[in-house]
């Protein structure tokens, strides 16, 4: 008799997949996931191994109960299975003659994750058990048992009785990894929706280091010197050699350096030294949480791309998450297996505190990583920082992470009272202070922090706007008052006098707009006399412009936020000091109006407010001040307990609805019709062109505009997208026609 793990599909001409082809399947790749990874296990490498392989071999066990076998053969249909499957395989290994504990849970968690631990003590005998079927598992189990044996040769199916000696959630997380990539792939190349995965590019960390060398040589030949830009450009190059050259010794280490001092290719060079040092597999870059990431991405090409290789194979350019639970999604999942990831804080840390196996199937590429959080400071909202600082920690010390933590805002959060958990630990500094001292000169008089915190509507902030000189930036809280307010720019002052970027664009949009914005920059900057070229213009922007960019404004404005947020977004004004003196004024909105006021960040808000009342000055010292006053408010609120308790009570489910690096519901839409079409359509889509083409939309936004879901997880958008406004293009056509107000054309 033929056994099945999976149903045909008809539409596609795909037979029903035989049992034992799944599991040797599923078994091969999670046992080479695994391997990977042992290199760099300093604690409970061999437990996890044995735990995966355990759990492979059986976590479909409860495919094999006749009433399941029915469906998957395909002789009568149904849209689940009648049996939980998951039940079989847990029930196997909690048996008191056979315990695998790790093996056990992670099988009733491959499709929905973990559940919550404390919850499960409730059930006493029956922990991780499904009890809805629990009784009629244990009548069945001996006999799925013998079959599956039938069916499958071999596999170690002994007692496992170790215990974890390092941090138990991470091993948890990480064998979930294993086993549910190991699934989803397989399951995705057999219904025919991806190919079997290339061979993954080793990150040759030696060679790219000499291609970096190469590439910071052919810069310094390309720039003209003024002696006040080579001096600094000297210092540059002296960054740069401290950086690539510094020996380390610990896993975990800071970088402090100001704008300008270009600290994204200097300490590029320091994770490639180190990588060649420690044998590392990987390097990751972690960019603020609503930063764009294409200029850095851009560099990273340009600068790492050995003979013979694809860019982008090498450094993978990750906008915003795209993982899909659902079958016929799963193969639209962004991975980590670029040897360069490029990314941001909302993907990376959401991925460390997710209990979601479509997300955690990625994890597993990050032990033996080196990990560049830039702007550290300002990657995450304060009251996620404990919990994430324990993370750092944890996959340095049990994974052989290196970790550099930059900053340009001396923020050191590890040292703040309420984060740190060992006084006596120092993190080591990348750059010495010397050299520290000698880069920081440059921000001395560079620019000023006035405010006006009367609150505006848009006719009276634009107006108030443009009596500044130009080119300026604005950056707002919310997506939608960006988009409101360059409306009104365009449509009061001229389209030639406004731009704009946020997530609202795709990620293909935003890159046309970056390109444009620069050359109107330098341009404007370098021959204004020339050309005749007016710098009376203004970029209306969210935050994702704070962080990695490099251009230089004349004015700044910055609605009330964070003050590592101002302090972020005074690096784009007057950035090389070609100005002069410069401002960027803080500023505060109307409520009520189309302008939305964001309540994520009213602590952050509060403190920064609190130092303007007191006339203390806003300097980039204060970071960390900031950062113990903000967090000093969820202190007393008890949020800051929460997170940090639930992860030590393994609530798994609680940790990942509470570690929202944006506090949103949003769902991946695509733009791009003829995309979605093919999406819609189950045809192979690589998930490059997802990310590209897609947005983030708030789940609440979707059901207003109509928009459609074409396959689980993924939406079509279906009001006016155009590439100055992108989605809000639509959704202010909509509020303007409910109020009376003629449409965007």
């Amino acid at each position: 008799m033929s056994y099945y793990a999976h149903s045909p599909k008809r539409d596609k001409n795909v037979p029903p997949q035989p049992y034992e082809d799944h599991i040797n399947g599923v078994y091969r790749r999670a046992d080479a996931a695994v391997r990977a990874i042992l290199p760099f296990a300093k604690k409970d490498g061999k437990l996890l191994r044995q735990s995966v392989e355990r759990a492979a071999l059986l976590h479909d066990l409860g495919k094999l109960d006749p009433k399941n076998q029915k469906i998957l053969s395909g002789k009568e249909n149904a849209k689940k299975l009648p049996v939980l499957h998951t039940d079989a395989g847990t029930a196997y290994f909690l048996n008191d003659n056979h315990l695998a504990l790790y093996s056990a849970v992670v099988i009733q968690a491959h499709h929905i994750g973990y559940p919550d631990f404390i919850d499960e003590t409730k059930k006493e005998e029956q922990i991780f058990r499904s009890l809805a079927v629990a009784e009629h598992t244990d009548q069945t189990l001996d006999e799925l048992i013998k079959i599956h044996k039938q069916c499958v040769n071999g596999g170690d199916l002994s007692p496992l009785n170790g215990e974890v000696v390092g941090n138990a959630l991470l091993f948890y997380r990480l064998l979930l990894s294993c086993l549910a990539d190991a699934d989803h792939t397989d399951t995705a190349i057999h219904y025919k929706e991806q190919n079997e995965p290339p061979e993954l590019i080793p990150l040759r960390p030696d060679k790219r280091l000499v291609k970096l060398d190469e590439f910071i040589k052919t810069l310094g030949k390309k720039e003209k010197f003024s002696p006040k830009v080579k001096e600094r450009s000297e210092l540059r190059s002296e960054m740069y050699e401290s950086c690539r050259n510094a020996g380390i010794s610990d896993n975990i280490v800071s970088c402090d350096s100001p704008v300008g001092s270009g600290k994204t290719t200097a300490v590029m060079a320091h994770l490639l030294a180190q990588a060649v040092q420690r044998n590392l597999r990987r390097i990751f870059v972690v960019l603020p949480f609503t930063n764009i990431i294409t200029q850095s991405v851009d560099t990273y090409r340009k600068a790492l791309t050995l003979d013979g290789e694809k860019p982008e194979d090498v450094v993978a350019e990750l906008h915003h998450r795209a993982d899909f639970q659902n079958v016929e999604a799963r193969h639209l999942t962004a991975l980590w297996h670029a040897p360069i990831i490029v990314t941001t804080a909302v993907a990376f840390f959401e991925t460390l505190a997710s209990n979601t196996p479509a997300t955690l199937r990625r994890l597993h590429q990050l032990p033996g990583s080196a990990i560049f959080v830039d702007e550290s400071h300002a990657a995450l909202p304060a009251k996620l920082l404990p919990l994430a600082w324990q993370w750092i920690q944890h996959f340095a010390e049990d994974w052989s992470c290196y970790w550099a933590l930059a900053s340009g805002s001396l923020a050191r959060f590890w040292e703040v009272e309420q984060i740190r958990e060992d006084a006596q630990r120092k993190v080591p500094e990348l750059v010495d202070n010397a050299l520290r001292q000698k880069l920081a000169k440059y921000e001395n008089n560079r620019i000023s922090y006035p405010k006006d915190l009367t609150p505006k509507t848009e006719k009276e902030l634009a107006d108030w706007i443009t009596s500044f000189d130009g080119p300026r930036l604005v950056i707002m809280n919310t997506v939608q008052s960006a988009a409101v307010l360059a409306d009104y720019f365009a449509k009061h002052f001229g389209w030639d006098k406004v731009e704009h970027l946020s997530t609202a664009l795709t990620p293909l949009d935003r890159t046309k707009t970056l390109e444009r914005l620069k050359r109107r920059l330098f341009y404007g900057n370098h021959y204004k006399e020339q050309y005749k070229i007016s710098n009376d213009w203004t970029l209306i922007a969210t935050s994702c412009v704070e962080a990695g960019m490099d251009f230089s404004f004349r004015t700044g404005f910055r609605e009330l936020g964070s003050l590592v947020s101002l302090l972020q977004a005074a690096g784009r004004i007057n950035r090389e000091g070609e100005f002069g003196n410069a401002e960027i004024w803080t500023f505060c909105i109307t409520e009520g109006g189309l302008m939305k006021i964001n309540p994520g960040i009213k602590n952050a808000a509060r403190v920064l407010s609190g130092y303007f009342e007191k006339k203390i000055p806003i300097t980039p010292e204060l970071s960390t001040q900031s950062i113990s006053d903000e967090l000093t408010l969820y202190y007393n609120n008890s949020e800051f307990f929460d997170l940090v308790n639930y992860e030590s009570c393994r609530q798994f489910p609680l940790v990942e609805k509470n570690f929202k690096v944006i506090n949103t519901d949003t769902q991946i839409t695509v733009v791009n019709r003829d995309l979605a079409e093919r999406i819609e359509k189950h045809d192979k889509v690589d998930w490059r062109e997802v990310q590209q083409n897609s947005i983030q939309v708030l789940k609440y936004k979707l059901t207003q505009c109509n928009a459609e879901e074409i396959i689980a997880g993924v939406y079509k958008w279906t009001l006016t997208y155009d590439d100055f406004l992108g989605y809000m293009a639509g959704v202010l056509s909509d509020e303007k026609f409910r109020t009376g107000e003629s449409c965007i054309v």
